[in-house]
């Protein structure tokens, strides 16, 4: 498999983790975001959004969207699993999930925070308000989520998709400066997770294209 993405790319972070939990080799391929290297003809081939990441897989097809591919790896490699075993327990770990994939980090990746500096002319004190009002909001209701369900990771005390989802989404807040001192059981996981070798493997700062030094 090859691995298209971005070492800062939250979206990228989040499948780096499964293949690393899942023990799944990979080649990885570079793309710079911040060079427009997303939008060049023959990346948009392979990623018609011109987003990270994508997958090509070892049967030759080419998978985007970071939760679809997150399932093609579950299925593919169904142990160990990235879903808890009761149904209830999945659907809660889809539901954190989705929260933070649909509700927090579309509202600061960079193609949106190009727009709102540059088209919408937003200062920093507005970002500060429009990420507050945004992945604020969306991790607020995740941590009374992850109080619900109970255990040492998001959804029992083993590492499902909603962790997967979870670690990606602090690292990004914390760069943009979310205040998250009110989160205790969002920011348990987070350190509870980071202490896996599998997230320490996955983090951005350990990724080939990260600046050195």
């Amino acid at each position: 498999m090859k691995l298209y993405g971005f070492w800062r790319s939250g979206a990228t972070y989040r499948v780096r983790i499964a293949l690393a939990l899942k023990g799944l080799a990979y080649d990885y391929a570079p793309i710079n975001l911040l060079k427009g290297e997303q939008g060049s003809p023959d990346y948009l081939k392979a990623s018609p959004q011109g987003l990270v990441p994508a997958l090509i897989t070892d049967e030759g097809p080419v998978l985007t969207q970071s939760l679809a591919i997150i399932a093609y790896l579950e299925e593919k490699a169904p142990m160990p699993s990235l879903l808890p075993g009761d149904p209830i327990s999945r659907a809660k770990a889809r539901a954190i999930a989705f929260a933070i994939a649909c509700e927090a980090q579309p509202f600061q990746n960079s193609r949106t925070q190009k727009y709102l500096r540059e088209d919408a002319h937003f200062d920093d004190a507005a970002m500060k308000r429009w990420l507050d009002f945004t992945v604020g909001r969306a991790l607020r209701a995740v941590e009374i989520m992850v109080a619900d369900a109970g255990g040492k990771f998001c959804v029992g005390d083993a590492p499902t998709i909603a962790d997967i989802c979870l670690v990606p989404q602090v690292y990004a807040a914390l760069r943009f400066g979310v205040d998250l001192s009110a989160l205790p059981r969002v920011n348990e996981i987070h350190e509870r997770c980071n202490a896996l070798d599998a997230f320490k493997k996955a983090h951005p700062d350990n990724q080939p294209d990260a600046p050195k030094g």
